[in-house]
């Protein structure tokens, strides 16, 4: 695995994702360079290299749009039918892409170029597709899991915490569980030898949690194998490093005070304003069309007012009013006590119940974020009566409150709509997580990964 926004991602997918990209480059230049391309005659090889940068940009443009669909997320692979979906979403949004850039090259393509382009994107689609059903065998048969090896007192209740948690089980495997013994079993020679990737030291192996005479001969066999290079976690940073999350069973108010993040400086905190005003400006300009449309579909399909507002929990527990378009009945909460949506929510109106599992009654909360109560990216805002009932029972959950929140998030990209008390605890584990890392380049990737979650109504209710 390699490390990206302070996580590691496998390795097998960023190299995979490097594969794609110079083979749809080396492929497009030779449709475009060699002899056999149409409306060009024949040149003399050498090839001609002016068309590098063509094929290098249209490469690129199918690598992006399989990125933001989510090609490369191993779990992707694991579902035949969402897998062939996500793989034609993605050739269909680069194609109008790629048609505008290939107007900018002069290569008398103008008359076959857009039905070149088709026949280049359904070979790449035939490639893909073909390159990731053989990585679904290998991951169908546990070849590219990560063996981790616990070690402590704890082990045994730290190997079943990981197996019933972890959000991709196929990526981790608990190999064992074992107390500190020889040195040698932890030497990198033999990690290898019995296919560990990792040591995950429960807690208490710590010298403050050891109840052995001599805690120094237990931890020298780990001292001596981290030496030689071995790979080591806490429980702490296993979870955030490799899972993405934080695990609430072991953070306590020391958490908060160790380690990196938690910070954001003067230019972190202006570029991010900026990212917000920029964004939200365009968003608002090339939706309002729609919004128009979505406005006179909400007002003829039911009686009420066309914005829902409601009051929700801002920065530093400030409350503001949030902007939605109405998508259940005007009643919805006639009895006065606030209601959890639940899935076919008898409330949601007939409009509503499309324009939420698109999200596009989010939109007017772009005008939350140019007026400052909102950013794009930060914890879904909460309402009070269900902050206080929720903090009530969920550690930290205040917390969550220290940075602006959003209309999306790396809870919303990583867990689906959360409708109860337990949901809201593992959403918390994913905001926390947010909370210490938060930054211009995850706030980036979790734009790109909202769009994935649109267009496939991930978690919609």
């Amino acid at each position: 695995m390699t490390r990206f926004v302070s996580r590691y991602v496998p390795v097998e997918m960023a190299a995979l994702w490097l594969a794609e990209l110079l083979l749809s480059c080396a492929g497009i230049y030779m449709i475009l360079a060699g002899p056999w391309h149409i409306d060009r005659p024949a040149p003399d090889f050498p090839a001609d290299f002016g068309v590098l940068p063509h094929a290098l940009v249209l490469a690129a443009i199918l690598g992006a749009s399989g990125m933001v669909i989510g090609l490369y997320r191993t779990e992707i692979c694991l579902e035949r039918r969402r897998l062939l979906l996500n793989a034609a979403v993605a050739a269909i949004l680069a194609f109008p892409v790629a048609l505008l850039v290939g107007g900018h090259f002069s290569m008398g393509l103008s008359k076959v170029y857009a039905v070149w382009l088709v026949k280049v994107l359904v070979i790449w689609l035939a490639f893909v597709t073909a390159i990731r059903l053989l990585l679904r065998g290998a991951l169908a048969r546990r070849a590219l899991v990560r063996r981790i090896l616990v070690v402590g007192p704890e082990a045994a209740a730290v190997r079943d915490h990981a197996r019933l948690h972890a959000p991709r089980r196929f990526d981790f495997v608990v190999a064992n569980a074992a107390e500190p013994t020889g040195p040698e079993r932890f030497l990198p020679a033999t990690l290898r030898r019995d296919h560990v990737w990792a040591i995950l030291l429960a807690d208490r192996a710590a010298p403050s949690g050891d109840t052995s005479d001599d805690p120094s001969a237990t931890l020298e066999p780990l001292r001596a194998g981290r030496m030689h290079g071995a790979r080591m976690f806490g429980e702490a940073s296993f979870w955030e490093q490799c899972l993405g999350r934080v695990n609430l069973d072991r953070i306590d108010r020391q958490w908060f005070l160790s380690g990196d993040g938690f910070t954001d400086g003067p230019f972190g905190t202006a570029a991010k304003r900026l990212l917000d005003v920029l964004v939200s400006v365009v968003l608002l300009t090339l939706t309002f069309p729609l919004m128009l449309a979505v406005a006179l579909a909400v007002k003829l399909d039911s009686q009420g007012p066309l914005f829902y507002r409601q009051l929700r929990v801002g920065l530093h527990g400030k409350p503001f009013t949030l902007l939605k378009f109405r998508s259940m009945r005007a009643d919805a909460e006639s009895g006065g006590t606030p209601r959890w949506a639940a899935r076919r929510d008898d409330r949601v109106t007939r409009v509503g119940r499309f324009i939420r599992s698109t999200r596009i009654d989010e939109l007017p909360q772009l005008v939350n974020v140019l007026r400052g109560e909102m950013s794009l990216v930060g914890p879904r805002p909460e309402r009070p009566h269900f902050v206080e009932q929720l903090a009530a029972v969920i550690p930290f959950y205040h917390e969550r409150a220290h940075v602006k929140p959003g209309i999306t998030g790396w809870a919303q990209v990583n867990y689906p709509y959360g409708a109860s008390v337990e949901d809201a605890r593992e959403k918390l584990s994913y905001d926390l997580y947010y909370l210490k890392y938060h930054g211009l380049l995850l706030d980036l990737l979790i734009l790109v990964s909202t769009v994935r979650v649109i267009l496939f109504r991930e978690g919609a209710r």
